[in-house]
């Protein structure tokens, strides 16, 4: 059986992992990122591969990036958290680990993971939400992953949704990523910390009363148990998803959207709401079929299967 080895690049770990034809991963590694250095990151996603290859017989390589990638697979044009700037990075490491390589955007191979081996196996058009740091998007389309003319469709985390909101990594303002992220989330609960509100007080403890202590698996946590501040938060989050995700539905009409990413382990505290706001700004939802919202199924690994199966095909 073919086996392919996918990798996601990140800005603090390269995770790597052997995957057959079935999308079953037969053995993971990682290493740290050296984000801030290009050729190491090359040395370190090619010692990466060369580790798993002494253990398995892999004939391709598929590697994703948070970034633009351009539509030949090869180049990555833009990533924001890593030092690659317009570098053909799939011929320099061909050259390093001497097997063919496709290059694609991570949000995109978690897409493509998802559809093929998860929660979106029996749709033809899937539109795939990841929810983390950032927001992020990847697009299905009648069975093949769209990448639009240039490579970099599907960045739908730029959404503009308030005109002259929060300021965005990207230079714009009022993007999606901005109140729909896990940097949203925490933003908020830290603001409501830092200025004394007295309904964070309970989230604020659990953080040993710092509010830079804050962060989203806390807060996950806390609306487990009941916190009103933290559920809220978190529903706040899923109205603005909802509210992005039906705009787009407007346009691209998915069977089905997958929500996925760290934030979204945060299941129906999120979801619910997400549901709730997507159906109230759906255009005629009595009158059509509505797309289903559905819970990612491979996890943290939705990224790495995909990379490596669109690296086979």
């Amino acid at each position: 059986m073919s086996l392919s080895c996918g990798i996601d690049v990140g800005g603090t770990k390269i995770a790597g992992a052997v995957v057959d034809a079935k999308g079953a991963i037969l053995e993971e590694a990682r290493v740290e990122s050296p984000a801030t250095d290009r050729e190491a990151i090359e040395a370190a996603i090619a010692g990466l591969v060369a580790d798993l290859r002494t253990r398995h017989e892999v004939d391709s390589v598929g590697i994703g990036f948070a970034g633009y990638v351009d539509a030949g697979r090869a180049r990555v044009l833009f990533a924001p958290n890593l030092a690659m700037r317009d570098l053909d990075l799939k011929r320099e490491l061909e050259e390093q680990v001497g097997l063919p390589v496709v290059i694609e955007n991570d949000a995109n191979s978690a897409a493509w993971g998802e559809f093929a081996f998860g929660a979106a196996e029996d749709v033809d058009d899937l539109l795939m939400v990841t929810v983390g740091t950032g927001v992020g998007g990847g697009l299905v389309l009648r069975g093949e992953l769209y990448r639009g003319a240039y490579g970099v469709a599907a960045e739908i985390g730029h959404l503009r949704v308030v005109p002259d909101g929060h300021l965005c990594g990207c230079g714009n303002r009022g993007c999606l990523e901005q109140y729909g992220s896990g940097t949203a989330l925490v933003r908020e609960a830290r603001t409501a910390a830092a200025g004394g509100a007295e309904q964070v007080e309970s989230l604020l403890a659990r953080a040993g009363g710092d509010p830079s202590g804050i962060h989203g698996a806390l807060i996950t946590e806390a609306a487990r148990d009941g916190d009103p501040f933290a559920v809220d938060l978190l529903a706040s989050l899923g109205r603005w998803l909802g509210h992005g995700i039906a705009s787009l539905t407007t346009v691209l009409d998915p069977a089905a959207v997958v929500i996925g990413g760290g934030v979204s382990e945060a299941g129906d505290l999120l979801l619910d709401p997400l549901r709730a706001a997507f159906e109230s700004q759906l255009i005629a939802p009595t009158h059509r079929p509505v797309a289903e919202i559905r819970l990612a199924t491979l996890g943290n690994k939705a990224g790495v299967i995909g990379a490596a199966d669109l690296a086979r095909r």
